[in-house]
């Protein structure tokens, strides 16, 4: 009983750019303190999109011998948030916060550790810094054709007019990212409080009072780099991730919805059209996966500078050793 009051009202996060090994690191915590994953990706929701996301969902069954029988036992780390919604289906914040805040009482309620696992910033931050978001909000699928018919400049001259004090804040990657600008329009129109309140890593949340340790995973840039390029390959010519994309087009998602997702399922989408060879396809996915991990790492550190306590680590060893000390 102990055990369970200890972590009743305690989170791990676990943020860091792609590639950085989040989903294997969230696995092992969750075995060793008997938790289970949310996911906190906004394209891992979708069903059927599981190589180019990342969902990694052998990671989740671990195996190991059993020391009486001799035998080999297969666990299983459960996981939630993760195909949720078909791809044609639009999926917002208010949505995944609504969802994250459920799976996150549901598993309190039985006595586990939720442990946030996620490359997209914005969704962690909603749920760790609370924003005020209204539950019953529904993606507007209108909002969204008209805003993604519009440049990164007019998507950003536009939150400027909503916004001013939050554009303003925007570095310029975020400023060129048509789909974080378009992610940030829909946050405004749904009267987010950009500026929630914080003190050290608790935070207060309308459920339950919450206290979160956030776990950055770092690499040097050039081991990165290396990992990035190492995990493409393996994705195109060991987990077939051309032939995830062309299924799902051939199940009626369009090649502009499919381009829309960006990263992997826009370079395969323009390959599998004949707009680019495989050489291109490969070098421009390359580079464009780097730039976003260069994103995701600029949005963290500017959440930091916001107030957010972010516990950077190199190795798996060093995050047991705060997760362990936070959960006491």
């Amino acid at each position: 009983m102990s055990s369970v009051k200890q972590i009743s009202k305690k989170i791990i996060a676990i943020v860091g750019t792609t590639a950085s090994g989040k989903t294997g690191l969230g696995v092992k915590l969750a075995y060793k303190f008997k938790g289970e994953i949310i996911s906190a990706d906004s394209r891992q929701v979708y069903k059927g999109m599981d190589v180019g996301t990342g969902k990694d969902l052998a990671e989740y069954i671990i195996k190991q011998e059993n020391k009486k029988t001799r035998k080999q036992e297969i666990i299983k780390i459960p996981y939630h948030l993760i195909d949720v919604v078909e791809p044609t289906e639009e999926f917002n914040l208010a949505k995944f916060q609504k969802l994250a805040y459920e799976a996150i009482e549901d598993i309190m309620g039985r006595g586990k550790l939720p442990i946030i696992v996620g490359g997209t910033g914005l969704y962690v931050q909603a749920l760790v810094d609370n924003y005020k978001l209204p539950e019953d909000a529904k993606p507007d699928k209108e909002l969204r054709e008209k805003l993604e018919e519009l440049s990164a400049q007019e998507l950003y001259e536009k939150l400027l007019k909503e916004n001013p004090k939050f554009a303003k804040k925007l570095n310029n990657s975020d400023r060129n990212n048509k789909r974080r600008l378009i992610r940030y329009l829909e946050v405004v129109k749904t009267r987010m409080a950009t500026n929630s309140s914080t003190n050290g890593h608790k935070y207060i949340s309308e459920r339950k009072d919450y206290e979160y340790l956030i776990i950055g995973l770092t690499w040097p840039k050039e081991v990165l780099h290396e990992r990035i390029y190492k995990r493409l390959i393996e994705r195109l010519e060991q987990e077939e991730m051309i032939g995830e994309v062309d299924g799902l087009h051939s199940r009626g998602v369009s090649w502009q919805r499919l381009e829309s997702f960006g990263l992997e399922y826009k370079y395969i989408a323009l390959y599998l059209q004949e707009k680019l060879d495989y050489d291109e396809m490969v070098e421009y996915l390359h580079i464009a996966i780097k730039k976003f991990a260069k994103r995701q790492l600029t949005w963290l550190r500017r959440w930091e500078r916001q107030g957010a306590k972010i516990h950077w680590v190199g190795d798996k060893s060093e995050a047991k050793k705060l997760a362990d000390s936070f959960l006491k």
